[in-house]
């Protein structure tokens, strides 16, 4: 029904209104007695073998939302209905900031792929707190960064701030130096601002009665070399894991006529790369650190193919767009199949 009825018609709207229109809908049909109950039957799974324990967190399964799509945490416990193991909302910062100029997210529908070049749009990390507050249960992940006019210099002090003010809502952290629509964002992933910026939030960490988990989303753009930077950075900070990964810069073999907008790439197109990150990051590291596999996933299949890879957990985004939330019944099924 998704992908015959609805998706046709989302889809001859504007991306970003159809977002936010489709954010009021679930909130308002979430609203009527026995729609989270539906929603819950339709697709939700509860099975031991897709439990998953992972830095000191218990996952029901392991099918998460992806960071972007519900920023400002407006939606996370009607999202949760849709079978979601954890959400993890933002990316957000310190200050409210309005993100970068509209147009800026755009569907390449022959390549089955969104680009954006949001930028950060949110309300600010306190907005989202006092709606994290009324968190029913759901395990969340706080993906934070920095805001456009804060200088690179300066960058380790608007991330402090987030992780102070999410500290007591959130089960386990984001470090995002990956978006390509933030402008130097970038230049943090080098192995020197990256390390003592990880350094820093973990001295905030370690100082805390119980620690969080932090983990690292990188981009897909990375060099071997660079990635191997990445293992030898998770190994000096004792993060906690890494997120593989974020949107590209790459165009390579696309089809569809807007794909030259600049921004970040989504979908899947990203599919083998990410994957590709997730075996090198695993088999250079000895899986010494837990992966968190995104990028391209539209199937089933592409979901395994990244476990097999030697990630943990999946996330999805994209896949969740154009697939509908019978994606995430359709991996959790899968594997369940492959473990019996």
């Amino acid at each position: 029904m998704y992908k015959t009825i609805i998706r046709p018609v989302l889809f001859l709207f504007d991306p970003e209104k159809v977002h936010y229109f489709t954010f009021s809908l679930i909130r308002n049909l979430s609203k009527i007695p026995g729609v989270k109950r539906l929603f819950k039957s339709l697709y939700q799974i509860e099975n031991p073998i897709l439990e998953r324990e992972l830095f000191g967190l218990k996952f029901k399964n392991p099918v998460g939302l992806a960071a972007g799509f519900d920023k400002d945490a407006k939606l996370f416990n009607e999202l949760s209905n849709f079978g979601f193991g954890f959400i993890e909302i933002g990316t957000l910062t310190p200050r409210p900031q309005p993100g970068n100029p509209k147009k800026r997210l755009f569907r390449l529908r022959s390549d089955s792929a969104i680009i954006n070049r949001m930028g950060f749009n949110n309300g600010g990390v306190e907005e989202a707190v006092t709606r994290l507050k009324k968190n029913k249960g759901v395990l969340i992940g706080g993906n934070i960064g920095k805001n456009k006019i804060t200088p690179n210099e300066n960058a380790i002090k608007d991330y402090e701030i987030c992780f102070e003010a999410l500290f007591n809502y959130v089960d386990y952290f984001v470090v995002n130096v990956s978006s390509p629509n933030t402008p130097n964002l970038r230049a943090l992933q080098d192995k020197e601002p990256l390390t003592n910026l990880l350094k820093a939030l973990q001295v905030l960490n370690f100082g805390k009665a119980e620690s969080k988990p932090i983990l690292l989303k990188i981009a897909p753009d990375l060099t071997d070399e660079q990635l191997m930077d990445i293992i030898d950075i998770v190994k000096t900070t004792k993060i906690d894991g890494v997120i593989a990964t974020n949107t590209t810069i790459s165009r390579k073999g696309l089809t569809s006529a807007n794909k030259s907008e600049t921004g970040g790439l989504s979908g899947k197109p990203l599919t083998k790369r990410s994957t590709e990150v997730i075996r090198f990051l695993a088999e250079k590291s000895n899986k010494s650190f837990p992966i968190i596999g995104v990028g391209g996933i539209h199937s089933a299949n592409d979901a395994l193919d990244k476990l097999d890879a030697g990630a943990d957990l999946v996330q999805l985004y994209t896949g969740f767009v154009y697939e509908g939330p019978k994606l995430i019944k359709n991996i959790n099924k899968a594997i369940i199949k492959k473990a019996q």
